[in-house]
């Protein structure tokens, strides 16, 4: 009798998207849903009952996972963290000072391509300065983007580069010391971790 009537579940899928399966190791189709208890006659859900919860599922393995996965990157959104947050950076130093200076641009291109943008040119600079400029693009995203991914000491390799970037054309400005701190802020480093940051920098590059 238990076979033609008692509780079941039910799934209702309420969206689709792409999520970083643990289980198959890469970027994979997921189907987001809930799940409710029903009382069934005949294997037909008759009557409601409790929610029971949401999940998400991969569409390869049907490994469930919490809704919370959804917060992590997928592996083509980690790829193309890395190069978006250092143009970011790059960037928001030049405009911070040096934006015309020959040296500054040209550390901010090397930085930049060896962030993953090889192709990255003077062009390139001078279109996303432009863009930045006339937009006042917000650097707290692809910052914030990418320090879901870096562990320590990361984090202070990255805002080094940004450093360089300033000290390029000489000793670094108050503009952009301050620039550093919000750009430390973003990836998750405190004010003195980044003066840090700024003090070890300007050692090595008065040392040659």
């Amino acid at each position: 009798m238990g076979l033609l009537f008692g509780r079941r579940f039910c799934f209702r899928t309420t969206g689709r998207g792409v999520l970083h399966c643990y289980r198959c190791g890469g970027d994979r189709v997921y189907r987001r849903g809930t799940a409710r208890r029903w009382f069934h006659l005949f294997y037909l859900p008759l009557v409601p009952l409790e929610r029971v919860g949401e999940h998400v599922q991969c569409q390869t393995c049907r490994t469930r996972y919490r809704v919370e996965v959804l917060r992590l990157p997928t592996t083509v959104q980690m790829q193309a963290a890395l190069p978006a947050a250092t143009v970011v950076a790059a960037t928001a130093m030049l405009r911070a000072g040096g934006r015309q200076n020959q040296a500054a641009r040209e550390r901010a291109i090397d930085v930049i391509r060896a962030a993953g943008l090889a192709d990255y040119d003077d062009s390139a600079l001078t279109n996303d300065m432009s863009v930045a400029l006339a937009h006042g693009i917000d650097i707290s995203d692809a910052l914030s983007a990418l320090a879901t991914q870096l562990t320590d000491p990361a984090p202070e390799w990255f805002l080094a580069d940004a450093v360089r970037v300033g000290l390029a054309d000489g000793p670094l400005t108050d503009l952009e010391r301050n620039e550093v701190t919000r750009i430390a802020a973003h990836l998750g480093l405190s004010a003195a971790r980044a003066h840090g940051v700024i003090s070890l920098t300007e050692q090595s590059a008065a040392a040659g």
